[in-house]
């Protein structure tokens, strides 16, 4: 017969059950997105209609480990949430603003490169209907 884990805790030494406590409140204040998303009650098929995006596209943010914040900041938005970036130094944790929602990003203008290509030449054909000898 298994048992709640709730009964199991309440069993343990009340030292054990304040570490237990520490821990879970420490995994709840950092989270992967798709954790996040999970724990928001969020399907990835919700998220997407949210965002207007597929929900492949919602698999793939989850998936990376290197994103644009603009596309985290509509992430997260998608769940109802605005993005905050704070630099932590040892005296001191300063907001940065220029990444706030409320200002829009400037993008920079990607230049494509020029690209020579070579021609290359066909074999002439004869023309349509022309027999030749032989």
């Amino acid at each position: 017969m298994s048992k709640l884990f709730s009964t199991l805790i309440k069993k343990m030494p009340a030292e054990s059950q304040e570490r237990i406590k520490k821990k879970t409140i420490a995994l709840k204040k950092e989270m992967a997105l798709a954790g996040l998303r999970q724990a928001r009650k969020l399907t990835q098929a919700q998220l997407a209609k949210n965002m207007k995006v597929n929900q492949v596209a919602i698999s793939k943010f989850e998936n990376q480990s290197d994103l644009y914040l603009s596309t985290l900041r509509k992430f997260l938005a998608g769940m109802g949430a605005d993005l905050k970036v704070v630099a932590k130094f040892p005296d001191a944790e300063i907001t940065i603003n220029q990444f706030s929602s409320s200002k829009p990003v400037k993008q920079k203008t990607i230049k494509m490169a020029k690209v020579k290509f070579k021609a290359v030449q066909r074999p002439s054909k004869q023309p349509l209907g022309k027999k030749t000898n032989g």
